[in-house]
């Protein structure tokens, strides 16, 4: 690859980048049906034929946002490092992780909330979103099998319901939080209310796959 080559081939990454980022925000803000080209060539400081150029359609753009929310979610994921010598307090962090990136990263809540209200029209035309949730089942599975080792965690476990619990306990509380701050009458936003609810679904998430005690027989009279 020459020096040019390498130049354009950077510029190229560059804008592709850009129209990503301004997807992301305008679909977030406006919704896939109110999400227009030209808004997001705007938003990126670009033109819709570099957008149909690199993406092919609006649906293809919109896969790409998709595929981009879950790889920033498994990037910052991939920081973790889990003591696996202490697989309860690992399984607290793992839930930790998951409700502070959903509180700090709420694009990721409201693209995931456009694609369901599509019904999964974007996400099956994906050819990643396996690879990538096995990234997140990865994760989650020596936590698990660490603490089986131990006896600590049940051995009936399916990882993927221990991954559903944590995903739905931290994404129902942020994807209906304004509905449910005027229905409860409690500011969701509040930091006390998100520490309270942090600790809480942590606790259910720990005494999900722990070991139960052996049930006490009655003794003969």
């Amino acid at each position: 690859m020459n020096k040019k080559t390498g130049i354009r081939a950077q510029q190229a990454d560059q804008t592709k980048a850009r129209i990503l980022k301004a997807a992301v925000k305008v679909f977030t803000r406006d919704g896939y049906a109110g999400g227009r080209i030209e808004q997001i060539s705007s938003e990126a400081e670009s033109n819709d034929r570099m957008i149909y150029y690199y993406f092919g359609s609006k649906e293809n753009l919109f896969v790409r946002v998709l595929e981009h929310t879950y790889e920033a979610f498994n990037q910052a994921e991939s920081m973790l490092r889990p003591d696996l010598s202490n697989p309860v307090q690992a399984l607290r962090d793992r839930v930790a992780f998951v409700w502070h990136y959903y509180v700090k990263h709420p694009e990721f809540v409201a693209i995931l909330n456009i694609e369901n209200l599509h019904e999964g029209t974007h996400a099956r035309q994906s050819s990643e979103l396996r690879r990538l949730s096995g990234t997140t089942l990865g994760v989650i599975k020596p936590i698990i099998e660490a603490g089986q080792r131990q006896g600590v965690f049940r051995q009936d476990i399916d990882i993927n319901h221990v991954y559903l619990m944590i995903a739905s306990l931290c994404y129902f509380y942020n994807s209906n939080r304004h509905t449910l701050t005027s229905f409860l009458g409690q500011d969701l936003a509040d930091q006390g209310q998100q520490q309270g609810w942090l600790a809480f679904i942590s606790d259910l998430v720990v005494r999900g796959v722990l070991t139960l005690p052996a049930p006490q027989l009655p003794s003969d009279q």
